[in-house]
């Protein structure tokens, strides 16, 4: 399934029971509803929820992401069903093992991806020298010894917010705050992709924090992190992540489409995750990682909030 949908509980009040197949929401005040859990893929759950561990149990069940957040909806823990795939043992040996050219040629393939992306933000939003930013991606190389990620990331940055921004998580800008909010979403659906296929999540091929726990993850949603920046770019600027239509377009910013053939970003991120198993294993030679090419017209731009 493509659009597997996002449930946003951060706000919410209230309590969760499930029934056959449904995840049924109490909240404080107002009517009890029901949804189907099939079509759920990331839950986000704040301080104010409360659900018995039946409902946790089938949250597993159901293969759904489950993540914990703060005061400020920002995600500190997440619970995942324990990956069920036929090659785990085989792909957690591969990734330890993997030569560091290996690593180093798929990192270099993520950042020329995630440069591209950037560039087709600044080209769909009209901005004149998107083309310099292209140009910056060919000269990526392999573990992008030049930090080229870097130079462009500056470069993108000051230019996609035009004016003084400086891309520091949780800061005061407001801008900020929704860039984190959107990332925690797509880095729901990024363990779940991991997961699916079988991989050590704390494994990365660059992001190696002891602390981290999906280090891979963080290091393959990187190319699909262009798709939220656009619509925090697109947001009035008289709007923070407190109005619930802002995290309607965070969420749904998840959802849309990314691939060439109309594919969405859960779906992509899957396949990507699949590939670098393969990779891992010494299936595929090359690691190939799809780059963000705009909006489509059809993208949805509404989510699940609640």
């Amino acid at each position: 399934m493509d659009n597997w949908r996002v449930l946003d509980f951060t706000s919410f009040v209230g309590q969760l029971g499930y029934q056959r197949g449904q995840l049924v929401v109490r909240p404080q005040e107002g009517a009890e509803t029901s949804l189907p859990l099939a079509d759920v893929g990331t839950v986000l759950i704040g301080l104010h929820t409360a659900m018995a561990p039946a409902v946790l149990h089938q949250l597993a069940a159901f293969d759904v992401i489950t993540l914990i957040c703060d005061w400020n909806g920002v995600p500190s823990a997440a619970m995942t069903a324990w990956a069920d795939h036929g090659r785990v043992g085989a792909r957690h040996r591969a990734q330890f093992e993997m030569s560091i050219p290996r690593r180093k040629s798929a990192w270099g393939q993520v950042i020329k991806a995630k440069i591209l992306g950037q560039a087709a933000n600044l080209r769909v939003l009209g901005h004149p020298d998107w083309d310099h930013l292209a140009q910056m991606a060919k000269l990526v190389r392999s573990g992008d010894p030049q930090n080229v990620e870097g130079t462009a990331a500056g470069y993108y940055w000051r230019r996609l917010f035009e004016g003084r921004f400086s891309r520091k998580p949780q800061e005061g800008d407001a801008r900020n705050s929704m860039l984190d909010y959107g990332y925690a979403v797509l880095r729901g659906y990024g363990i779940r992709a991991v997961m699916s296929a079988g991989l050590a999540a704390s494994i990365g091929v660059f992001h190696r924090g002891r602390g981290n726990a999906f280090n891979l993850v963080d290091d393959l949603i990187e190319p699909f992190r262009p798709a939220i920046d656009y619509v925090v770019a697109t947001t009035p600027h008289d709007m923070t992540i407190a109005h619930p239509s802002v995290k309607h377009r965070l969420v749904a910013a998840s959802t849309q489409a990314f691939g060439s053939d109309g594919s969405a970003v859960s779906s992509c991120l899957t396949d990507v995750a699949q590939h670098f198993g393969m990779y891992a294993e010494g299936g595929l030679e090359r690691f190939t990682v799809p780059a963000w090419r705009g909006p489509s017209a059809d993208s949805p731009m509404e989510g699940s909030a609640l």
